[in-house]
């Protein structure tokens, strides 16, 4: 690790003298670059110089130790300070760890979230509304900006489906964890005789995909444009304004009409598509590596059942993390920062134990 992070520290101090030579300035490009890779090294850099001088520190005390001048009162306040700074040495060298680790390319990347009402009828569509509420609050606490791309409402003013684009600040490292089935159980508003009912949601996170990171061949792509229906199919609009997209060759279909405009629902339905693609892509080559593993380290089967959302008991269970949190309202309206911080943890720790 020492060898690993001596190498980090040299690079680093390269790109900051790059950035002051004359000729490297005159690259817009180049600046950007630099500067950029810079930044993800800077806190390394700093936690490395840390550790070092902590190294230092513990090498100073144990010569006070070591030595046989050293008076009665210096040498306990010597053995003190170098429990204490052994302490602070193995927690530097985790965090260190964990820094190493090999980042995760989409992190830095805006998302498509889809929300979709799985097992339970009415009642799974109104658990989508719920989530969906859960995200846009959240999105607003971090200061994202959420857009809704593509609905299809149910009866009772749930969500059959609802698709939104966040952007913002390094979107999908905080909610990459999110993806898989959200399990809940509670008295529907429906239920007339009280009964505990159990629905399931499923939530997927995925990367949003640029231009440059899926390549879309017309010839491979079915566009149609239809008029826009409300929920139970009536018609809403005469002007064929929604459009269908369908990509041939792997059969995804995606429909977006919550647009005035057809150029709009268009624009909406090709982001949905090149992401769902990329997706796709990754998994596909993710498949190859291994079998066990379908998608990203750390990011968990689509198919999981990977939380409880218990209503009658106020608990929350994350399965994968085997922990329980009662604060089942804060959670539904937002407040998802310690659940995130412990799902990044836990994978962090899966991570680490994989590349030993």
């Amino acid at each position: 690790m020492l060898q690993d992070l001596e190498s980090i520290r040299e690079r680093y101090n390269k790109l900051t003298s790059s950035l002051s030579d004359p000729e490297f300035i005159s690259d817009p490009q180049k600046i950007k670059e630099a500067s950029k890779e810079r930044a993800e090294l800077e806190p390394i850099v700093h936690k490395f110089e840390t550790y070092k001088k902590t190294l230092s520190e513990i090498r100073d005390s144990q010569e006070i130790l070591d030595s046989p001048d050293t008076e009665e009162d210096l040498e306990e306040l010597a053995r003190e300070e170098l429990s204490k700074l052994k302490e602070k040495k193995k927690g530097l060298e985790e965090e260190l760890r964990v820094l190493l680790l090999p980042k995760d390319p989409h992190d830095e990347k805006n998302v498509i979230l889809e929300i979709r009402a799985g097992a339970g009828g009415d009642e799974a569509s109104l658990f989508a509304q719920d989530l969906f509420r859960m995200y846009s609050r959240f999105s607003e606490k971090k200061g994202w900006k959420m857009e809704v791309m593509s609905t299809s409402s149910s009866t009772i003013n749930g969500f059959k489906e609802i698709i939104a684009n966040i952007k913002g600040n390094r979107v999908y490292s905080r909610l990459k964890y999110e993806s898989g089935v959200h399990r809940v159980q509670r008295v529907p508003e429906t239920e007339a005789s009280g009964r505990i009912h159990t629905s399931t949601v499923t939530v997927a996170v995925l990367p949003e995909a640029d231009d440059v990171d899926v390549k879309l061949d017309s010839k491979d792509i079915r566009i149609e444009a239809f008029s826009a229906s409300g929920p139970g199919g009536q018609n809403v609009n005469r002007n064929y304004t929604a459009i269908r997209v369908t990509h041939v060759p792997s059969g995804q279909v995606v429909s977006c009409q919550d647009e005035k405009s057809q150029h709009r629902n268009k624009e909406k339905a090709l982001k949905i598509l090149r992401t769902r693609l990329m997706d796709i892509a990754q998994r596909e080559q993710q498949e190859k590596i291994s079998k066990d593993r379908r998608s990203q380290v750390g990011t968990g089967e689509r198919s999981e059942k990977i939380r409880t959302y218990n209503f009658p008991q106020s608990r929350l269970t994350d399965h994968r993390l085997n922990q329980s949190l009662h604060n089942i309202e804060g959670i539904l309206d937002g407040d998802l920062d310690e659940l995130i911080k412990n799902l990044t943890m836990h994978f962090q720790a899966k991570m680490m134990a994989e590349s030993n």
